[in-house]
């Protein structure tokens, strides 16, 4: 039998980390390994007290970094070069899966060869305001898709969506193909996705899978989210160069502004187009970054220690 490995990334992880750990342990295929990439050890030390973790989770690797080691991406490949598995999910420390079928659920797209990368349904928290309640249903929809290069056309940037909230992996295509880029400020999973669609292989979206993830960011938030990401799409020409997300962005605004109406909620309306203004000029500042003063870089940014290693 094939063996899968678990990689999440932590920082100042609370009590659901262990949460998650006992939900990986209860899926109806359970990991071999489950490897924690944590920052700063002190910080988990401090929760590891309050359990007898050994005994708890004997499939438990814990690899401790500092945190100006920390990398989106080289992170994330030190933990996958860390696993000898067939495959190896990504998750995150505040994404739940929603029943026990999800990684059984995901190894199921990998019966199909040329499948890279595979990556799971997100679910809305109880908490999750209306707008990211619905963003989660136009991006995470009920049809199961297998995206590959010839997509492009049809699906435009989503072609290579992909999640490190929950996205497997193909472990020998993986290594084959250089892994996730090694200094990333954002965007390592949909950069790899991109990278393996360009070279045949194909990237799945199995809605089966599902994890409860969400974040009520505020405008600021919002802002520095994406000038992250506007600054990785500059970075790699390669992957994202022909294709303009902001068709995919305005296709959501004015889905979500007719959900609100439909809802009878149309003062929702105003706080929601400031919050998208929010997002759009995050991102061209990020898609210009290289023409912007360090200090107005770390005003934008939400990742700080980047430019401090970069």
């Amino acid at each position: 039998m094939s063996k899968v490995d678990v990689i999440i990334p932590t920082y100042k992880p609370g009590e659901e980390l262990f949460v998650l750990l006992r939900d990986l342990q209860r899926q109806s295929r359970r990991p071999d390994h489950i490897i924690i990439m944590n920052t700063e050890k002190k910080y988990l030390d401090g929760i590891m007290k309050k359990h007898d973790m050994e005994k708890e989770f004997p499939e438990l690797i814990i690899h401790n970094i500092k945190k100006s080691e920390f990398d989106h991406g080289a992170t994330r490949d030190k933990g996958m070069q860390l696993s000898d598995a067939d495959f190896v999910l990504l998750m995150t420390q505040d994404a739940m899966p929603r029943d026990n079928k999800l990684i059984s659920s995901l190894l199921k797209a990998f019966d199909d060869e040329q499948v890279a990368a595979a990556y799971g349904r997100q679910y809305p928290k109880s908490d999750c305001n209306l707008a990211e309640r619905f963003s989660r249903k136009f991006n995470y929809p009920d049809k199961p898709m297998r995206k590959t290069e010839s997509d492009v056309n049809k699906l435009g940037i989503k072609t290579y969506f992909c999640s490190n909230v929950c996205a497997m992996y193909r472990h020998e295509t993986y290594n084959k193909l250089g892994g996730f880029i090694k200094n990333a400020i954002f965007n390592e999973d949909m950069i790899y996705a991109g990278t393996a669609a360009k070279a045949g292989y194909a990237i799945c979206y199995v809605p089966q899978a599902g994890v409860i993830h969400s974040h009520n960011y505020t405008c600021m938030q919002q802002f520095q989210r994406n000038f992250d990401l506007g600054v990785s799409q500059a970075q790699h020409p390669e992957i994202f160069g022909n294709i303009k997300s902001e068709d995919e962005g305005i296709k959501m605004v004015k889905k979500t502004i007719a959900h609100f109406i439909s809802l009878g909620k149309i003062y929702l309306v105003p706080h929601y187009i400031i919050m998208s203004g929010f997002k759009f000029i995050g991102y061209r500042l990020g898609k210009s970054y290289r023409k912007l003063p360090k200090s107005v870089i770390l005003f934008c940014t939400m990742n700080r220690s980047y430019w401090d290693n970069n």
